[in-house]
Formats: C-alpha cells, sequence, structure tokens
C-alpha cells in the first residue's frame, strides 16, 4: 500500500509539473499581448500609455532632478527629492525581472538588436573619432519605473483617478471626495478612558472586514470597556486611498498607519494583531515603535529564510507563487504575482463590476451568508495589488531577519504565532522558521483549519485566547 501511494503522489507531481509548464507558457504569450492591448487602449481612453513592468527601468537614471535609481543589486532603491526632505523609496525586482518563456525569447531577441546597435554605434564613433580627435559621449536612458515615479513625486497627476479599467463607484472612490489622506478605520472601544490600545492588519487583498465582523462582535464587554479596538484597510484596499501614482511601499505604508491611528489617537501602549502580509507590516511597526509595543500576534506569517546563493526576492516570489495549477490557491497566487496584464484583467472583470457580482452572490444564497470575504477582495485596485504584493510580499525579505533580530534582543513585548494546519498558501513551516528566530515566540498550529478558517473559522475561541494574551501582556 504504502509503494503504491507513492507512485501515485509521483504521477501526480509529474502530471501536474507537465500541466503546469503547458498551462503557464500560453499565459505567458497571453500576458505578452494584453500589455500591447492595454498600451492601445490607455491611448485612445487616456491620451497616454502608462508605463508598465514587462520593460526592465532597472538602470534607468531620470534628467528631471528629482528622482534616482540609485542601486542594481539584490535591492533597487529610489532617492526622491521632495520639497526639501530626502526620502528612499525601495522597490523589489520582481517588478520587473520575471523570468518566463516568452520573455527570455523576447530578451535574447531585443540583447542581439543591441548587440548589433552598439557595434554600428562604435563603428561611428571610431569613424567621428579619427575624424575630428573627440568623441561625443552619449547614453540612452530606459525610464519605465522613473515615468512611473514621476507623477508620485513630482505631485503631478498623470493619470485620472480612478483609471478607466477601475471601479467608480461611492464606496471605491469615497476616499477621492473627504479630503482626508488617511487610510479608513473602524475604532471601537472607550476614547478617553482606554487603558491600552489594539491595531489589526489585514492580510493581501483583504480588509478590516476580516477583524470587525469575525472577532469584534466576539470580543467581551470588558475587552471592548478596556481597549480601544482600531481595524485598519490597507493603503490601497477597502475604503482606504489608491493613488494610481503611489508605489505602495513599506515606508508609504507604515506612514499611512501612523497618520491614521497612532497620531491622531495619541497611541502609547499598544497591542497588535496581523493576518498573513500584515505580519511584515507588523515586525516593521513594532522595530520603528519598539517602546509601544506590548505584544505581537501574528498569523500564517509568510517569513521564508533564504538559502545561501539565493536572490532572496526571486526566492520568496517562486515560494509564493510556485508557477503550478495545483493547488488551485497556488494557481491563484501564481497568476496575481507573475503576470501584470492578466492580473489587470482579472480586476477589470471583477472588481470594476464588483456591484453586480455581490449581487448574484446574493441572489443565488438568497443573502443567507455575510459577503465581507468577498468585499474584502473586490475592493482593491490592479496599481495597488500589484505593487504591495510584489514591494511588501517580495521586497521586504532582506529586511525581515534584521527586524526579528530587534524583536529578539531589544524588544520585551510577548509573540503569538497561530497557524492553520491545512494552510496551502503560507506553509506551517514559516511559523516554525519565525520561531527560530525569536524563540519566545510561541507557535500554536490549529488542526483543520487554513489561511482564512483560521480567523474566520474560529472566531470566540480566537477572541478569547487574544484577550488572554492582552490581559498576560499587561500585568
Amino acid at each position: 500500500m504504502g509503494k503504491a501511494k507513492s507512485v501515485l503522489v509521483l504521477t501526480g507531481r509529474v502530471i501536474n509539473k507537465a500541466v503546469s509548464f503547458i498551462v503557464f507558457s500560453v499565459l505567458d504569450l497571453v500576458d505578452f499581448l494584453l500589455c500591447f492591448v492595454y498600451k492601445l487602449v490607455d491611448f485612445f481612453i487616456e491620451d497616454e500609455c502608462k508605463p508598465c513592468y514587462c520593460c526592465s527601468g532597472k538602470e534607468a537614471i531620470t534628467s528631471s532632478g528629482k528622482v534616482l535609481l540609485v542601486s542594481e543589486r539584490d535591492e533597487s532603491k529610489i532617492v526622491c527629492l521632495c520639497s526639501s526632505k530626502l526620502q528612499l523609496e525601495e522597490i523589489s525586482d520582481t517588478l520587473y525581472t520575471r523570468p518566463s518563456l516568452v520573455s527570455e525569447v523576447s530578451n535574447f531577441t531585443v540583447s542581439e538588436l543591441k548587440r548589433f546597435r552598439e557595434y554600428r554605434t562604435f563603428n561611428v564613433q571610431s569613424c567621428e573619432k579619427i575624424k575630428n580627435g573627440t568623441v561625443r559621449s552619449t547614453f540612452k536612458v530606459n525610464s519605465t519605473i522613473v515615468e512611473m515615479l514621476q507623477g508620485k513625486f513630482g505631485r503631478q497627476q498623470l493619470h485620472p483617478i480612478p483609471r478607466w479599467s477601475d471601479c467608480n463607484c461611492k464606496i471605491c472612490t469615497s476616499w477621492t471626495s473627504s479630503g482626508k489622506e488617511t487610510l479608513f478605520v473602524r475604532a471601537e472601544g472607550p476614547k478617553d478612558k482606554a487603558r491600552e490600545d489594539v491595531l489589526f492588519i489585514h492580510g493581501f487583498i483583504s480588509t478590516s472586514a476580516f477583524w470587525t465582523e469575525t472577532l469584534f462582535p466576539n470580543f467581551s464587554i470588558a475587552t471592548k470597556s478596556t481597549y480601544r479596538l482600531f481595524a485598519i484597510d490597507l493603503l490601497g484596499f477597502g475604503r482606504s486611498p489608491k493613488p494610481t501614482d503611489s508605489l505602495y511601499t513599506l515606508r508609504e505604508h507604515l506612514d499611512m498607519i501612523e497618520r491614521s491611528v497612532l497620531q491622531p489617537n495619541k497611541v502609547k501602549s499598544l497591542h497588535i494583531v496581523a493576518h498573513s502580509l500584515g505580519c511584515i507590516l507588523a515586525l516593521a511597526l513594532a522595530v520603528k515603535h519598539p517602546g509601544y509595543v506590548k505584544s505581537l500576534t501574528l498569523i500564517a506569517p509568510p517569513y521564508y529564510p533564504v538559502p545561501k546563493g539565493e536572490q532572496g526576492t526571486q526566492y520568496v516570489m517562486r515560494r509564493v507563487a510556485p508557477r503550478c495549477v495545483w493547488p488551485p490557491i497556488a494557481f491563484g497566487a501564481s497568476i496575481a504575482c507573475w503576470y501584470e496584464h492578466i492580473s489587470r484583467t482579472i480586476c477589470l472583470l471583477i472588481c470594476k463590476n464588483h456591484r453586480l457580482w455581490e449581487f448574484l452572490t446574493k441572489l443565488v444564497t438568497r443573502n443567507r451568508i455575510r459577503t465581507f470575504l468577498l468585499e474584502g477582495f473586490f475592493l482593491h485596485t490592479h496599481n495597488a495589488a500589484w505593487h504591495t504584493l510584489h514591494n511588501i510580499f517580495c521586497g521586504t525579505v532582506s529586511k525581515l531577519d534584521a527586524y526579528m533580530d530587534v524583536v529578539r534582543e531589544h524588544l520585551k513585548c510577548d509573540v503569538a504565532v497561530f497557524h492553520g494546519q491545512d494552510d496551502e498558501l503560507i506553509p506551517v513551516e514559516c511559523s516554525y522558521n519565525l520561531q527560530a528566530k525569536i524563540p519566545r515566540a510561541r507557535v500554536k498550529v490549529i488542526e483543520k483549519k487554513d489561511h482564512i478558517t483560521i480567523v474566520v473559522g474560529r472566531r470566540k475561541s480566537f477572541a478569547r485566547e487574544l484577550e488572554e494574551i492582552w490581559r498576560k501582556s499587561s500585568d
């Protein structure tokens, strides 16, 4: 029986790899073609083509004096001069470096054309040098990324908000009329007599409803009278701002959390509860404000130690999005992570028409279920999801070890980690990897729960566990 099972498992893996190769080769071609389609449509509707990441802009240097790409190694860093202040933005190379069959063929063709052109240019310059005794120094600027930044750093709006492919309903655009450049925050609890504050940070393609519809109703009266509870919609998601000129970098996300929660509410004592991608922001926030944090509760933290010799960002992208058709959640992650234009098409069909899909869902279920998870998936733009996925999930890989070293050595906060045993998106080993970096972290693996049901499927019990964590951390 054991041998037969091993043969079946091996056969399944071979079939999965074979089918995956075919499917993703087709998707490579489709995304390549969609690139031209969107450039054409953008030009006719918006009078200009929005730059995309199909062409590498890694060696781009702008002559505007406002933006400079200053690093080309494992991390790409962009220095911005804003007013009299220098700011450092970090972008992940996975934004524009995603090896595929089509890209390898096209890159080979382009490189051969460049070699031919450089050969001709060299011959012409050599002749001019011999003839005039001087050579004019020139270089070509590939400004894909720089073009995308110019509107942001120059405070110029290059593209309309919302874009033609984004939803323009009142919910999705409410932030444009409010005049407030802050996140949407759902707060509960006493305003003046709260003993401590709790910040809830959701994961990728989700909203504050992930917490407010599950945990908030299940907290005890004592908890609600003792703690101020803050659940936020991250930048680019839910009812929060979704600027088209944002790169959704780590600094931008942290700045918005500080401006929306910490500063206006004068937070000085804080418990943080975070899920999935939100765990990265939670660790970064704890390191930035070490004196504030009383406890860290991390649910399915995406921590992948990078083997020696591997490029961190690319390694994490392959782990999160392995380009395979099974399991389905891995297939969805691969589509979201590898294909810029296919992802935009999905947002165009689903997110832009979310009111229709919500109506159909309620019609089919006869309004018997709450659709807050679907609403969380619908209320975002491709620009926000694409940049957040790459710049936070992949781009912070080099920082996570340093963050955990600080938490281990310099922070005294309680660290609790929860993970679903059946989580197919973020494997359980990620939590154990984190525990290896922070030995005092307590890891609890929940049987028969996955990436979502670890919270949604155990609302009351998890609310009690959080209350106990906060109580012990405050003693």
